[in-house]
């Protein structure tokens, strides 16, 4: 078997039309090209246009299908639903929305100034909670069901030391997730979530943990199946639980992670390895980014 092929028919989601938060780059970007395959027309949104811009043309030269992409900052209400706004008056409606858009840290607690830890609660919790009540405000409105899918993590449940505002805010939406999934089932809306382990993307665990680090602190190691995640393993994932395929499935968040957190719960815990010189590196490096 070839877990590194589609798993669904290809009409599986025909005329479909999917929002993603954080949609062009990285694992937004991945589960959205299989969305095209499987028939699909694309929102994909982040801060950055001239980038959501690349990524629509690439995707749509190289899968067809229509990519839509729209330019919002999820922590901001009026940009988000002006991008609510745009994307149902350009493809009618929006049946699915992929909130995907995050941002992290990876510092001791207390080296983390207010700002940082409120900019991580504000994409991922004020974010998700502004997309999803723009969302599904509307669709209750107009009598339309609708599909949620929120990316949380396996340290949702847990916590973990050295990521404290990832870990609230995504539990946060983790809690939103199965909440909302009884309120609103009477509506016709499923809310579900993915909490996967390690699925490293272009440049992301440099950023995180840079020189030798990244090598030291190797996600794999931790996994009892051996290696890390492939995209399209997660993206057959994903594309189910927003296919009808998933239609009484409601209220669930399937881990997707090879067993690490079974074997650890707390990704980032055995950080308390790294030395203060190299949190000072690390601290600087980012200031510098920032």
């Amino acid at each position: 078997m070839n877990f590194n092929s589609g798993m669904l028919r290809e009409d599986a989601l025909k005329d479909k039309n999917i929002l993603i938060t954080g949609g062009g780059t990285g694992l937004g970007r991945s589960m959205g090209e299989y969305f095209l395959e499987l028939g699909a027309n694309l929102v994909i949104t982040s801060r950055k246009l001239d980038v959501l811009e690349g990524t629509a043309n690439e995707m749509m030269s190289q899968k067809g299908g229509k990519v839509i992409p729209l330019a919002c900052d999820v922590r901001d209400i009026a940009q988000v639903e002006d991008m609510w706004s745009q994307a149902t008056s350009q493809l009618g409606k929006v049946d699915v929305v992929l909130n995907n858009a995050a941002g992290n840290f990876i510092s001791p607690t207390e080296r983390l100034s207010t700002n940082a830890f409120n900019t991580v609660l504000d994409i991922v919790l004020k974010g998700t909670s502004q997309v999803t009540l723009t969302a599904g405000k509307d669709w209750i409105a107009k009598k339309q069901a609708g599909v949620f899918l929120n990316i949380v993590t396996t340290y949702a449940w847990t916590g973990s030391g050295y990521v404290v505002p990832s870990a609230a805010a995504k539990a946060g939406v983790l809690a939103m997730t199965r909440s909302l999934a009884v309120e609103w089932a009477k509506y016709g809306i499923r809310s579900n979530a993915i909490a996967p382990g390690p699925f490293p993307t272009e440049g992301a665990w440099s950023r995180l943990l840079p020189g030798d680090l990244v090598k030291k602190f190797d996600p794999a190691k931790k996994v009892p199946v051996g290696r890390v995640g492939e995209h399209q393993e997660l993206a057959n994932l994903a594309a189910y639980l927003v296919s009808d395929f998933s239609a009484y499935v409601n209220g669930e968040v399937i881990t997707i992670d090879g067993g690490e957190w079974l074997k650890g719960a707390g990704e980032f815990n055995n950080l308390d390895q790294i030395p203060q010189e190299l949190w000072d590196m690390m601290e600087a490096s980012r200031g510098k980014k920032q």
